[in-house]
């Protein structure tokens, strides 16, 4: 509907709730990651996004959606090891000038810096659809943001949208030959198994789908 607003309390409910995800799920996590890679993404991820959190509790009120953005970023990119921290944390420093100045943002304008996100993503880890990484969860999860948005669906059926198409995506990793990170290595072994960045950034889609489309206001 687009007219559905998002403020930086609205993030910040969505930050924690993917950090509290995080945390459940870092055991399952780090057990895809032991198959096909460091077995450290769950462990990374939970020490990141609790970083984030710790962040976020000292935030000074009136802060505005691009500032938390980038602050959550910065504190990824900082804390966060292996690849997982500098990816997760351009999706958020990409998100953040593309929310503008305002102190709250449209259901439009949050799916374009999501998509903003994304690209950096793409760009900083030279990744494509299929290569079995994260962005086979992110990328359809905008799509389907977007063309929910755009056929006049709620914030909140958008992101039901999006999470569904996400898991999608996560799933889809599991058949394909890694072709970017350390899963890479293995070539055809690395069939079979799910990718534990597109798991996480599945989680990432879920906490959004939970918590943006319940807490902005009409």
């Amino acid at each position: 509907m687009g007219d559905e607003q998002i403020d930086a309390a609205a993030l910040q409910s969505w930050l924690r709730a993917f950090a509290r995800s995080v945390a459940e799920h870092k055991a399952t996590l780090t057990a895809l990651d032991a198959e096909i890679g460091d077995a450290d993404h769950g462990a990374n991820m939970d020490r990141g996004m609790t970083a984030v959190v710790a962040e976020l509790d000292a935030t000074e009120p009136g802060t505005t959606p691009a500032a938390l953005l980038k602050k959550a970023g910065m504190t990824l990119v900082r804390t966060v090891g292996g690849a997982s921290g500098p990816l997760y944390g351009t999706l958020f420093l990409r998100m953040a000038p593309a929310a503008g100045t305002a102190d709250s943002v449209d259901a439009g304008t949050f799916a374009k810096a999501l998509g903003a996100g994304v690209e950096g993503v793409v760009a900083r880890g030279k990744a494509e659809l299929e290569d079995k990484t994260m962005i086979d969860a992110l990328t359809p999860a905008v799509e389907a943001l977007e063309a929910g948005l755009a056929a006049g669906d709620s914030l909140q059926e958008a992101l039901r949208a999006a999470s569904a198409a996400a898991d999608a995506g996560r799933d889809a990793t599991i058949p394909l030959v890694a072709r970017k990170g350390r899963a890479s290595y293995l070539g055809e072994r690395s069939i079979g198994h799910q990718d534990p960045g597109a798991t996480s950034a599945a989680l990432l889609v879920a906490a959004a789908a939970s918590t943006l489309g319940v807490v902005v206001g009409g």
